[in-house]
């Protein structure tokens, strides 16, 4: 009997409780991470936000805990856009925080530009590929002591349904040659789905306890999701607009439920890819078959050789 089966069934609206554990989630003051946030702190976890600005750190944490009896939800400043300031934020995170271990991290923050120019970090990174996969990757180093502090630390990557159609050009990975936003964005999300499935194979062959796992939110619209004022205000024209959408996909609180179940349930495996059940696009969360081209451990490998060269560290060079 498989581990899956072998368990109560999934209940998105009944989350198992998370007492004494403490999980962090970039980009949790808006979007999808903040319904992340809001349902992991409704598990008794300490949930601390990474968010590049701490003016809208601070209206999250107060709509979370306005929603979330005793939410236990703080901050921390975190930009992923400077790869210099992430060893600094994972030091405010020890200190200031007082955080001694994480259980887990989803890496959830992006950047996505919808028209040119094309724009860098300041690393001079183009900015969508330098954020959100290079700064995820980088953090990731900061923060294995942390995780290989907690008995069974897992990292969460926040994936793409748009990377399914996507293709990496390892030859051109910042996009200078041809940038063409939509698929720079996907590029920059496959590259993180990537790296999530290597992270933990290099986890696994360091003998190491903390584990990876990537997923993706399907179709996450703000029209389909509630609101959460003043984060989120959803208007009744844009509900209604969007009505018809419901059928193919879903707002981003449903969103959330990958990541939230990849985090708190005991049946999600290492390397392994969770996304929505009915069609990828919507519906609760379910462990699909890893995507051919995700499965290329070549390029995953190359990826990893470029991605450590771009930004200095390795995050799969500490054993847990």
């Amino acid at each position: 009997m498989s581990s899956a089966s072998s368990t109560p069934p999934w209940n998105v609206q009944r989350l198992p409780r998370s007492d004494g554990r403490v999980f962090l989630v970039t980009g949790g003051n808006a979007g999808i991470g903040h319904f992340v946030a809001e349902q992991l702190s409704a598990t008794g976890a300490t949930v601390v936000l990474g968010s590049r600005n701490p003016a809208k750190a601070e209206v999250a944490t107060a709509s979370i805990r306005a929603r979330v009896a005793g939410a236990r939800v703080r901050a921390v400043q975190l930009d992923l856009a400077d790869l210099s300031a992430l060893e600094t934020a994972v030091e405010s995170l020890e200190e200031s925080l007082e955080v001694e271990r994480l259980d887990a991290v989803v890496h959830n923050a992006g950047v996505a530009l919808d028209d040119p120019p094309r724009r860098e970090t300041e690393d001079g990174h183009e900015l969508m590929f330098g954020t959100n996969h290079l700064g995820h990757f980088a953090l990731t180093q900061w923060l294995m002591p942390l995780l290989s502090a907690a008995p069974a630390a897992r990292v969460v990557t926040m994936g793409s349904f748009a990377a399914k159609s996507e293709r990496l050009d390892l030859d051109d990975l910042q996009s200078r040659k041809d940038y063409q936003p939509k698929r720079t964005y996907g590029r920059s999300k496959l590259a993180q789905m990537y790296f999530g499935v290597e992270l933990d194979r290099r986890l696994r062959a360091a003998g190491s306890t903390v584990t990876s796992v990537v997923v993706h939110p399907g179709g996450a619209l703000d029209s389909l999701t509630p609101s959460r004022p003043p984060v989120h205000v959803r208007t009744t024209g844009a509900r209604l607009s969007a009505a018809p959408a419901a059928l193919l996909v879903q707002g981003k609180h449903a969103g959330a439920w990958p990541a939230v179940r990849a985090v708190l349930d005991p049946a999600v495996g290492g390397g392994q890819l969770w996304g929505p059940r009915v069609f990828g696009l919507r519906g609760e969360p379910r462990h699909e078959p890893m995507w051919n081209h995700l499965a290329d451990t070549s390029v995953a490998a190359r990826l990893w050789e470029a991605s450590c060269d771009l930004t200095g560290v390795d995050p799969g060079a500490i054993p847990g």
